[in-house]
């Protein structure tokens, strides 16, 4: 029985106040007041499928470590400085136990980062059978900086640990009732290893590898073809291997899952190495490279000796 009154509304506004003084903004009377004037950069994303796998196993911390890392990623790519998020909690059923402990873990994650939580909503639905952390994140962009993908450059791949946040509704589809504990792994946040990377390179291009893996690269070839070799240390886990045993073919491992790649950078030849010797969080390696062509993505397969192209 869902009870308007919210009797967890106390707890869940002082756990939201805590958040409200950063170096980027002030709420007062639940007023924003920033403390900048950059352009800016918003972003919506939330956990979609993988929220039946969370709700099930009530692993509530990683569903929000998930719903923060596909905006936080993303803002990265759009070299964006995170500063406010306002959420909207799905849920099969009024569970306050379950609303004050996700509650509790963004704002935790959010003060380690001075992002403030400037507003919020949560909804119940009896016809839904997971929970879905959906966010809007607002960050500013000091210098802007077009996303390109340039001839002659290299590509380096960041892993990720599985399946991250995305084709779970394939999945649901392969594994029916049969549950993994991949299912709940939290996607890697990627965001401050970019951002410090960024200050001390010079990436032309990057893309966080979600809703349609490497088809996403080819929004930022400018007509050029990224070709994705197959002999790199970044080898897919072997929960990748079982759905590929489950008959889905190549193509739609590379346009549906991130297959062991979570993040990718474009950067000159020069830099990879030094690239590489800053990256100490995550295994990192070279991955293919950026070649004239027709803006195609060519990826050599880790699970057959076969050529995609998208």
């Amino acid at each position: 029985m869902y009870d308007a009154t919210k009797p967890y509304k106390k707890e869940v506004l002082n756990l939201i106040k805590e958040t409200w003084n950063t170096p980027y903004v002030n709420v007062k009377n639940n007023v924003v007041e920033k403390k900048f004037s950059f352009n800016e950069y918003h972003h919506s994303d939330g956990i979609g499928t993988k929220g039946i796998y969370h709700w099930a196993k009530k692993s509530f911390r990683n569903a929000v470590i998930d719903s923060l890392a596909m905006n936080l990623n993303d803002l990265a790519v759009n070299r964006a400085v995170p500063y406010a998020v306002v959420d909207h909690l799905f849920m099969p059923e009024d569970d306050n136990k379950a609303i004050l402990d996700i509650i509790r873990n963004l704002s935790f994650e959010c003060k380690k980062r001075n992002i403030a939580i400037t507003g919020g909503e949560t909804s119940i639905h009896d016809n839904i059978k997971g929970i879905d952390i959906s966010m809007a994140m607002l960050g500013f962009v000091e210098k802007p900086k077009l996303n390109k993908f340039l001839t002659g450059d290299a590509l380096i791949g960041i892993e990720s640990n599985g399946l991250h946040s995305n084709g779970f509704t394939k999945i649901a589809e392969l594994f029916g009732r049969e549950f993994r504990n991949e299912f709940i792994e939290p996607t890697n946040v990627y965001y401050d290893l970019i951002n410090r990377l960024n200050k001390k390179f010079i990436i032309h291009g990057m893309m966080h590898i979600t809703g349609g893996a490497f088809t996403k690269l080819k929004d930022s070839l400018q007509g050029n073809d990224a070709v994705i070799f197959n002999n790199h240390k970044l080898k897919p886990r072997e929960i990748f291997f079982d759905i590929y045993k489950r008959k889905v073919n190549d193509e739609d491992m590379y346009k549906i899952f991130n297959c062991g790649i979570g993040f990718i950078l474009s950067v000159s030849k020069s830099d990879v190495h030094d690239i590489l010797d800053e990256i100490k969080e995550f295994k990192a390696d070279e991955i293919g490279e950026v070649k004239h062509g027709n803006g195609n993505v060519i990826v050599h397969s880790m699970f057959s000796r076969k050529k995609v192209e998208f």
